[in-house]
């Protein structure tokens, strides 16, 4: 059975900030002057509602620091906006760069809160022009907006997902091109229980592999990691959250999930050490 808590409930995080950054990753703290791998993503590298996320699982793999630089909420537009980013990739031996959506990014037709990259903040006149009849007034998430948007005008939305996967692809370069050294990439696929669904598909929501492939030249590998039937079936056993926060826990990888995440990644790295 899944762990539930009375109270403020979850885990401690132990939330920290490395050097001037305004952002709180997940800790306990560590040093940064010694040799490490950073692991950079979204809340499934942050391993929210998970005790044992699968940074700190690969660390005990490798017998090597994995700092886990997983931001909840976080879409490219985070790292990119981060002036620490240099300082907390500097000394990584190794960089793993979850793949986040296209979705929770800032473009043409929209603008995102710029920490908080699932905040929709506010559409841009080419936005308004192309959907006259949407008050964009009752939207706070992306998600939600683009699943309405989906919904009742199909055809002008195919403009939109060009638009968000051509400005995924010029963000993943410029981000890449501003970590030093080597850089694996992991393409997460489905972890939700079968049966799940949702209109944009599973994340990374609206990344094809014709995306990934722009962007491999940049990496020194891709991992791919398809969670099992197994892992995925497990839902929100084993994890930690509040009795009001199974809603948000039903929607993250369980340990299973992180186990095999650092499963996959494991030899990979091993060879780059």
């Amino acid at each position: 059975m899944a762990f539930e808590y009375s109270g403020d409930g979850a885990l401690d995080y132990f939330p920290c900030r490395y050097g001037k950054s305004k952002l709180l990753f997940r800790g306990p703290r560590r040093h940064l002057s010694e040799p490490y791998c950073a692991a950079l993503g979204g809340g499934e590298t942050y391993g929210k509602f998970v005790a044992e996320p699968w940074p700190l699982l690969l660390e005990g793999r490798l017998n090597f620091p994995i700092v886990n630089f997983g931001y909840l909420n976080a879409g490219i537009d985070v790292f990119l906006g981060e002036p620490q980013l240099h300082e907390m990739t500097r000394m990584a031996r190794v960089s793993v760069l979850q793949l986040l959506g296209a979705i929770n990014l800032s473009n043409r037709f929209y603008a995102v809160h710029p920490r908080r990259n699932d905040r929709f903040l506010r559409a841009s006149n080419l936005m308004r022009s192309v959907f006259p009849e949407i008050d964009f007034t009752e939207f706070n998430f992306t998600r939600h907006m683009l699943g309405a948007l989906q919904d009742r005008a199909p055809e002008r939305f195919e403009a939109l997902v060009t638009e968000l996967r051509g400005a995924w692809v010029a963000r993943m370069t410029q981000l890449m091109s501003r970590i030093e050294g080597p850089k694996v990439l992991i393409a997460l696929g489905d972890y939700h229980m079968p049966g799940y669904l949702d209109p944009l598909g599973p994340e990374p929501a609206l990344v094809t592999s014709e995306m990934i492939e722009k962007i491999r030249p940049l990496a020194e590998a891709v991992v791919r990691v398809e969670p099992s039937l197994t892992a995925r079936s497990a839902g929100t056993v084993g994890m930690n959250f509040a009795p009001m926060e199974a809603p948000a826990a039903a929607t993250m990888p369980g340990p299973l999930v992180h186990q095999e995440i650092a499963e996959a990644l494991a030899p990979v790295l091993g060879k780059m050490l």
